[in-house]
């Protein structure tokens, strides 16, 4: 069976930039300058007030993939590193190419996808008028989507959601953020135009996602006929 694991970083928009109504709408509870604050700085959740700016895929049996990123202002070349190719363009383009990417395989990983990866790639792409060249939200239980979120707390029955940071550090798997950079930091860095940096981030957690589904699958997952 061929697989692909994807992971995306995005940033929010300038709430300035938003028209009034948009801005009125989203501060429409805040009770105080904390609540609006955090709710400007919380924009890159959502596909309606934020964007794309890196989307990583990964083949978690060669460890071999590519990585997608925005790089305004910049001619950066495309170029390779540990087996990821990196390439340049704007958010239409790498959604296309992730789209193009992804068709051809028969099961994809996320850790957390189900809820933010996937719809946020759904969104963003009818935004572009693109349409998806697969389902990106089969069937929860028994569909081509393993989400490692989903299977790690048992579809929901543990009560707490830990991040894939804290998921790496409990099993001994190096976490992406341990290069100083966390998904908070991205939109910053974007700014700053560490494009690269950014690309780099999404890349260690594509393969900090792989070794936590190898995990999963030799020692969390049931495989009939294996106990010993």
């Amino acid at each position: 069976m061929s697989r692909i694991i994807f992971d995306i970083e995005t940033i929010g928009a300038d709430f300035d930039a938003l028209d009034l109504p948009q801005q009125e709408y989203l501060l429409k509870y805040a009770e105080t300058e904390e609540d609006a604050g955090a709710i400007k700085e919380s924009l890159g959740l959502y596909p309606l007030t934020g964007e794309i700016v890196t989307i990583g895929l990964m083949n978690p049996d060669t460890l071999k993939g590519v990585l997608y990123f925005q790089a305004p202002g910049k001619d950066i070349a495309p170029f390779e590193e540990e087996g990821i190719q990196y390439e340049t363009g704007t958010e239409r383009d790498i959604l296309e190419k992730f789209w193009d990417v992804i068709k051809s395989y028969s099961q994809f990983v996320t850790f957390n996808g189900r809820t933010f990866d996937c719809p946020f790639i759904l969104i963003r792409s009818a935004i572009h008028k693109l349409r998806p060249t697969r389902e990106l939200m089969p069937n929860r239980y028994n569909g081509p989507h393993i989400d490692l979120l989903d299977q790690l707390t048992f579809y929901g029955a543990t009560r707490r959601r830990f991040s894939l940071d804290m998921w790496c550090r409990a099993l001994g798997i190096k976490s992406p953020k341990d290069e100083g950079i966390s998904g908070q930091d991205v939109k910053r860095f974007f700014k700053e135009k560490r494009y690269t940096d950014i690309a780099r981030y999404c890349a260690r957690d594509l393969l900090a996602t792989g070794e936590l589904l190898v995990r999963w699958e030799n020692y969390v997952k049931f495989k009939p006929g294996s106990a010993s």
